[in-house]
């Protein structure tokens, strides 16, 4: 099917509704054979990209980075990793996706750098009081020579969220320690990221991806004794905006002066926020016009593949949109989570805080004692589905070839640092960053001429590029099917639900009159007598809608 000729190259509204591209640049095509994927390596599939009928590419960090975080931890806000090219490569790539009507969305990390950040290293060389160190959060240690971290807060990646320097203070680091946390109530900070969203604005970006975006407004008094345990802390009602780092509202300050900065542009740039927030009202915040104006929504990618989950959070998530003047955003893997072709492979999560799939990675994540068909087949109606809803669409590299995540990658071969600070808690989310198989040539399944950064399985040559290109009932080939039909039957940013009398089936009815069912159920659905557009999996009764499938139908 053509693609229609909407003219969304310079459609300033084009955010509300695209089907956005995870690229994790180091994981995708590695053009000069160091094992590594670079920006030469996405230039060279550009047409696979525009085949995959895409609007917009969202590229994880590629800037410089000794990698402490998967390149999370940035040295250089302005600059190109070497190992994965040079400015001019990026200027040759966003060139060949424009060309390809294909826009380009970068990731910014602003709660911390990388440790080895001009700022840093000035600070780490500077005294205690230095203005050099006022851009980060150093606080003396207790204890007689301050030898005992401020407090006992955790990072998120496990182990103290404190890092002696040697003088009798500690810095602050959520994350890995190499990655301090900034002050961003220093005016030299926040003038660094307003001159970068401008730089990389400048070399034709269409939008950016904020990284934990509710994070960066923090309140760390400058003595030790007033600060909560983290008992105290986690008590907290976040929601009241006095927690120490989460969700203060302060954070909405820094984002409206990102927001002038977005409307000096024409068409105004975008931005989209990872915000980890305790409720919808407060992820609206981060989505208001005067803030980033869209925030990621990962309520899908938490349930499980069940109709009565799906239905509530997307009621709850186009109410949220209606009130902002923004639209949702629609997400089921990312880099960060078991990739959901193995979730729903896997028993519900329910209403266990664990995070899904993330038992069976520390039971060893044999593929083989999962059903895996099964998993693929619900992995098809959820984003069948999903592709369904209005609002944007985040599609995760690899998912379009059904990938399962890679549980069992060997210690030694493991690079995230959650691994590695939580022994035996947390196996860590390189599993889902495994590089692509694009053929079954070469060492690396097609994805270079070396050997890749992470191991890819054996199981991979049945998933490639190549062979699910021919085949017709591939996860490829339904993919490209569904995002040209999605373009082809744009409407408005609404729906009708339609009643099934059943819990487990949903039916929904977009304006224009076309319709999606799914059915998370274990029997058959029938039919409505409506022309189907595109389903799931083969339909051997026309008649029903099996198990673990959706159809997309013209009832209009």
């Amino acid at each position: 099917m053509p693609l229609p000729e909407t003219g969304r190259m310079s459609d300033p509204s084009w955010w509300r509704q695209a089907a956005v591209y995870q690229i994790y640049p180091r994981s995708f095509a590695d053009a000069n054979g160091d094992g590594i994927g670079d920006l030469r390596g996405i230039t060279s599939r550009v047409p696979y990209l525009r085949d995959l009928g895409i609007e917009a590419v969202w590229l994880s960090p590629f800037y410089p980075s000794a990698l402490a975080d998967g390149g999370y931890d940035v040295d250089d806000y302005r600059d190109v990793d070497p190992r994965l090219g040079t400015l001019e490569d990026f200027d040759e790539m966003v060139a060949a996706l424009h060309a390809a009507r294909i826009k380009v969305i970068v990731d910014i990390v602003p709660n911390h750098t990388g440790s080895g950040h001009r700022f840093f290293r000035e600070a780490l060389a500077s005294p205690k009081g230095s203005p050099a160190r006022e851009r980060y959060i150093f606080r003396d240690g207790r204890g007689e020579n301050g030898e005992q971290p401020p407090t006992d807060w955790i990072s998120y990646f496990g182990g103290s969220a404190w890092e002696p320097v040697g003088d009798g203070q500690w810095y602050l680091h959520l994350f890995a320690t190499e990655q301090p946390d900034l002050n961003w109530e220093h005016p030299e900070v926040r003038e660094e990221f307003l001159t970068t969203l401008r730089f990389w604005s400048d070399r034709g970006v269409d939008g950016f991806r904020v990284d934990v975006a509710q994070l960066l407004a923090k309140d760390i008094p400058l003595d030790a004794a007033d600060m909560p345990d983290k008992a105290t802390a986690d008590a907290i009602d976040r929601t009241t905006g006095r927690h120490p780092f989460e969700e203060r509202p302060e954070v909405h300050e820094i984002y409206a002066a990102w927001r002038e900065v977005f409307d000096s542009y024409d068409p105004p740039r975008t931005a989209v926020a990872e915000a980890w927030v305790t409720t919808p009202a407060q992820r609206a915040r981060f989505a208001s016009p005067e803030g980033l104006g869209q925030a990621f929504n990962f309520d899908l990618l938490e349930a499980d593949f069940d109709a009565a989950q799906f239905r509530r959070i997307i009621e709850r998530n186009l109410a949220i949109a209606a009130e902002t003047g923004s639209s949702t955003t629609w997400v089921l893997s990312n880099h960060d989570v078991v990739r959901h072709a193995t979730r729903y492979s896997l028993p519900p999560r329910g209403d266990s805080t664990q995070k899904a799939g993330a038992q069976w990675l520390l039971d060893g994540g044999d593929i083989e004692e999962v059903p895996v068909e099964l998993g693929l087949a619900r992995a098809h109606a959820a984003t069948l589905f999903m592709l369904a809803l209005p609002g944007s669409a985040y599609v995760y590299q690899g998912e379009e070839l059904g990938l399962q995540e890679v549980g069992d990658i060997p210690a030694v071969q493991r690079q995230d640092p959650s691994f590695f600070r939580n022994p035996g808690v947390d196996v860590g989310r390189d599993g889902c960053r495994v590089p692509l198989p694009w053929s079954a040539e070469g060492p690396s399944f097609g994805f270079g001429d070396a050997d890749p950064h992470l191991p890819q399985p054996e199981w991979f040559d049945e998933m490639t590029v190549e062979a699910e290109s021919s085949d017709a009932t591939s996860t490829l080939t339904l993919y490209r099917a569904a995002l040209a039909l999605r373009q082809f039957l744009r409407t408005e940013e609404s729906l009708e639900w339609v009643d099934t009398g059943r819990d487990d089936v949903l039916h929904i009815r977009r304006p224009n009159g076309w319709a999606a069912i799914m059915n998370t159920g274990r029997r058959p659905y029938e039919m409505p007598d409506a022309p189907v557009l595109l389903a799931s999996r083969v339909l051997s009764d026309p008649a029903r809608i099996p198990a673990d499938t959706t159809v997309w139908l013209q009832e209009g």
